[in-house]
């Protein structure tokens, strides 16, 4: 069983940065051993979306999520998070860097209104 969460995160409202930050998350471009760390700790799959400078990331975890990380990972995830930093703005300064989204609405869960 996997559960589907989302997160929304703010870019620097910079042109050039958001053009860098997304060919850093270009196809082989995030480093292997931050991929690693994401599929250890639980992430099956995993989308970033954007729009401006509005980031949304849509996740499918595992029932045992999160689970922790590998030590040997740490500093190499550190570093990795230390570099985005300069491309992010967290939506709250004083919270998590990605702010967890609430779902309000799914059309799974409304009335049918009879054949279309």
């Amino acid at each position: 069983m996997t559960r589907r969460m989302v997160f929304a995160l703010d870019l620097i409202d910079d042109a050039a940065l958001i053009a860098a930050y997304e060919a850093r998350h270009a196809p082989a471009a995030v480093w292997p051993d931050v991929i690693r760390d994401i599929r250890l700790r639980g992430y099956l799959d995993m989308e970033i979306w954007r729009v401006d400078d509005r980031l949304v990331m849509i996740a499918e975890v595992a029932d045992d999520f999160p689970r922790p990380r590998d030590p040997a990972l740490a500093q190499i995830v550190a570093d990795w998070e230390a570099e985005m930093d300069a491309f992010q703005r967290p939506l709250h300064p004083d919270g998590d860097k990605w702010s967890a989204m609430h779902r309000i609405f799914a059309l799974a869960d409304q009335p049918a209104i009879g054949p279309l």
